[in-house]
């Protein structure tokens, strides 16, 4: 079969998280698809266990996951996470769960400020890092990925009540604003998330021209 007939889109994409701000955020970023786009809580489905050794391996197994258990689905996943120079890229791939399995973002939160207790602003460089999988099919040989990542600093305390996860402590400079503090459609615009959707955008539309609309909402504005 032709490459680009395999990556026709299907009526139906699972999203692949069960985590509400990323749905939402997905939700967003998706909205003029033309996919019947669904969550797993949506179709009665439990995560698989994170057994990757880096974003691209979870994010690909999450995809792969979903598609399989909805006969004639395709599914995107994401796999991303926090990353400080201080602490050698840590929490990464155990953002979700740096202080436990099951812990909120408020315990994940007082982990992070306990383990940077001391540590000068100066060296507090961190990066949301975005990891996109899309698979056409369980078995898709080829899935299509994309990744994002967005450059800022930790906080000694939090600013805002937007967001979600490390939001209220994660710094743009730039901005004089932390992630928590910016209205959604601005973060989906400049977040590692955003930049990831864009990117695998592009992609789909190089592999079928007429199945994603070029200039989608807030995607280049």
């Amino acid at each position: 079969m032709p490459r680009n007939l395999a990556r026709v889109p299907l009526k139906t994409l699972i999203v692949a998280t069960s985590n509400p701000g990323k749905l939402r955020e997905f939700r967003e970023l998706l909205a003029d698809l033309p996919f019947d786009l669904c969550s797993m809580a949506e179709r009665g489905l439990t995560a698989p266990e994170e057994t990757g050794s880096s974003f691209l391996d979870n994010a690909v197994l999450k995809a792969r996951h979903a598609a399989a258990a909805v006969p004639g689905a395709a599914a995107i996943a994401d796999d991303s996470g926090l990353e400080v120079d201080a602490l050698c890229g840590a929490p990464g791939i155990l953002s979700a769960r740096y202080a436990g399995p099951g812990a909120d973002d408020d315990a994940n939160n007082a982990k992070l400020l306990r383990e940077l207790a001391g540590v000068p602003s100066e060296r507090r460089g961190a990066r949301y890092r975005c990891v996109l999988a899309y698979v056409a099919a369980p078995a898709d040989a080829a899935p299509l990925i994309a990744e994002g990542v967005w450059e800022g600093s930790i906080l000694d305390a939090p600013r805002g009540t937007g967001g979600f996860g490390y939001d209220a402590y994660f710094w743009l400079p730039q901005l004089r604003l932390t992630v928590a503090e910016l209205a959604p459609a601005e973060k989906n615009r400049m977040s590692h998330r955003g930049m990831a959707m864009r990117a695998l955008r592009e992609k789909m539309t190089a592999l079928v021209p007429s199945a994603v609309p070029r200039n989608p909402r807030g995607a280049d504005r």
